[in-house]
């Protein structure tokens, strides 16, 4: 008996080019072609999102596969399936009919799917009187072995996509991790070097990371890391090629005594450190009287808390962020950028920092900044200038300011040993302080 393969669906249902499409795939599997249903599933799965599929609609695919008896899906026997609505809800988890019927929709628009309707739209199988299926009408599942192959290609690119996505990341994070720490050693070692800038390039290629980045950003991102990276341990290497081997023990046996994570590495030339070790008749008065030692960074922002206003977030934590605040202050000052390099090469990129806060903190009293600091470093290369005398002198103004303060309030106000005006010092350090001006 000769039956008609519909091609049209039952109802309302209108018939699109691409339905037409997917049929015309179903019709050109190879003769004899044989795939595991289930492996062509998870390659479905995998591409889920290239081949147009949902969750739910595949969660629906897997309830029709179910139906199908064998393991193997094959060009020469039955593809179609006939399963009611209630049955594939019961095997989609309970899945609503108004959720089913609009999947299936989805899977027939994706090519996953062809529909064999019934005149009526009843999906049922006649058999002959051998028992074998005649005719059946339901869903046809040929484009799946039809196309078996292109399924498990878009698979594999998903899986490479991935792959290179999370090599970009790790990428990211590596190079992330190795400037932060080459910055922090080469502050921390006194390497020269404008370490504000390179902090500052750093946070502007880090502030054009989205939350959720695609692949091809990623990689922008770290092209532009590699460049600061190579440029920053170039720095560190050749700075490491031209320290003296001896040197570097001393200076490294030095670095590992020390516990407080705020201490910095002196950024003066070893003329200057012999001369300041020896104490010769060539320093003046104020710098021999100086403490041989670096200023803590809690003792700097204490002297100079302008400079905190000028940090991103309002915060201060490490020596990295005071100098990126510098970066900041210097053009509102208006200290050219040749004045700056100056002070850095003179000074050490820490040092001229600290001046630098010192001026913002005075720049009421400072007709020209930059001029002023033009004058520093012309005393820094004779090595007398310190930021020590800077320093002490606007906590000593401030201790002042303080004590007339209290003095004024002082019936209200009792004192409270070592504080005055309501800011605590240690001892030595008060001590120190209140010692007359040379």
């Amino acid at each position: 008996m000769q039956t008609h393969i519909t091609t049209t669906p039952f109802g309302r249902r209108p018939m699109t080019l691409g339905q037409l499409a997917s049929q015309v795939a179903a019709k050109s599997m190879p003769e004899g072609a044989t795939v595991e249903k289930w492996k062509v599933f998870r390659s479905i799965r995998e591409a889920r999102d290239l081949v147009g599929a949902t969750d739910r609609s595949l969660a629906i695919l897997n309830a029709l596969l179910s139906f199908h008896p064998d393991s193997e899906l094959s060009s020469d026997g039955m593809l179609i399936v006939w399963p009611s609505n209630e049955q594939l809800m019961a095997r989609a988890n309970g899945m609503p009919p108004t959720t089913l019927r609009r999947h299936l929709a989805v899977l027939v628009d994706c090519g996953l799917i062809v529909r064999r309707d019934s005149p009526n739209g009843k999906r049922f199988a006649r058999k002959g009187r051998g028992g074998q299926v005649e005719q059946a009408y339901g869903f046809d599942l040929s484009p799946i072995v039809a196309r078996a192959e292109e399924f498990e290609q878009l698979a594999e690119a998903v899986q490479a996509e991935k792959k290179a996505f999370k090599v970009a990341k790790e990428r990211l994070t590596l190079l992330r991790r190795d400037i932060v720490k080459m910055i922090d050693a080469g502050i921390e070692e006194g390497v020269p070097g404008n370490w504000g800038r390179v902090q500052q390039i750093y946070q502007e290629i880090i502030c054009r990371l989205p939350r959720s980045a695609p692949r091809q950003v990623l990689e922008s991102l770290c092209e532009d890391l590699h460049e600061l990276w190579t440029e920053v341990h170039d720095i560190l290497e050749s700075f490491t090629k031209t320290q003296n081997p001896d040197a570097n023990e001393s200076h490294s046996g030095r670095h590992i005594q020390n516990s407080n994570p705020d201490s910095i590495s002196e950024s003066e030339d070893g003329l200057r450190k012999k001369d300041e070790a020896g104490g010769t008749a060539k320093e003046n008065d104020n710098l021999r009287s100086l403490p041989k030692r670096e200023l803590p960074l809690g003792i700097v922002l204490d002297a100079c808390p302008d400079i905190a206003d000028m940090a991103q977030g309002g915060g201060i934590r490490h020596w990295r962020d005071f100098l990126a605040a510098s970066e900041v202050a210097r053009p509102m000052l208006g200290v050219s950028p040749s004045a700056w390099r100056e002070a850095c090469e003179a000074m050490g990129e820490v040092q001229a920092a600290i001046t630098l806060a010192a001026i913002l903190q005075r720049a009421d009293q400072i007709n020209s900044a930059g001029g002023y600091l033009r004058s520093l470093t012309d005393k820094a290369r004779d090595g007398q200038f310190s930021t020590w005398p800077m320093v002490m002198a606007l906590l000593r103004a401030k201790l002042d300011a303080d004590k007339k303060a209290s003095q004024t309030n002082k019936a209200e106000t009792p004192e409270t040993g070592s504080r005055e005006g309501g800011w605590e010092v240690s001892d030595a350090l008060l001590k120190t302080l209140k010692k007359p001006r040379s």
